[in-house]
């Protein structure tokens, strides 16, 4: 089925960051292999949505702010908080875009994370589930009501992001080859099943660049 964007329909590039891609602190494989696929989907959208992750020292999904290995858990006040290297910390190298995306019309740039005691995979809440970003405010504003979703990472900040977009009242479709995953274990699995359950299509790129 091909899909011809819309006026009310927008591209959410979510954290398409040098940190999250090869030679990064917090490296997605082939995570850089999908920014040609994203800069020519971004083509298609009058309106794109650019999220980056900005997170200062001692991040509470830092495992060395806890003295820990990266990848457990611990429990914060809102509940499990995987633990991440350390990455996309502020003004530095590792938090800026990938120099080989090319979106100069991107209206937008939202910034997450960067409340140290809350982490941030959703773009459109904290994970709490309750602070919100503003995102929906921003898109109801803008009359744009349907969400295409890429970047990284497909089974974290994507996952996430669709999930409570599709709550708040957005559709939205992950375009799945323009995204990576960390691929923890059965991370991917349990994404496919949320996004089942929630609703969420998930589409191939070729369905509107072809």
């Amino acid at each position: 089925m091909m899909i011809a964007p819309q006026a009310n329909d927008a591209l959410l590039v979510i954290d398409m960051q040098n940190d999250f891609c090869p030679g990064g602190n917090l490296s997605v494989a082939e995570g850089d292999q999908i920014v040609p696929t994203i800069n020519a989907l971004a083509q298609k959208f009058e309106h794109v949505i650019l999220t980056q992750d900005w997170h200062p020292t001692q991040h509470i999904s830092f495992s060395t702010t806890h003295h820990k290995q990266p990848f457990e858990t611990i429990q914060a006040s809102y509940g499990p908080q995987t633990l991440w290297p350390e990455h996309c910390l502020q003004n530095t190298p590792g938090a800026a875009f990938h120099s080989a995306i090319d979106i100069p019309h991107a209206e937008l740039i939202l910034r997450k994370g960067f409340r140290r005691h809350i982490d941030s995979y959703s773009a459109f809440l904290e994970n709490d589930h309750f602070t919100s970003t503003g995102l929906a405010g921003y898109l109801r504003e803008r009359g744009l009501q349907r969400l295409f979703l890429c970047g990284l990472a497909y089974d974290f900040c994507v996952r996430y992001s669709a999930i409570d977009g599709t709550a708040l009242g957005f559709e939205c479709l992950v375009v799945e080859d323009a995204s990576r995953p960390v691929s923890l274990p059965r991370s991917v699995a349990e994404t496919n099943d949320a996004f089942i359950v929630a609703g969420v299509q998930r589409i191939q790129s070729r369905q509107i660049l072809a």
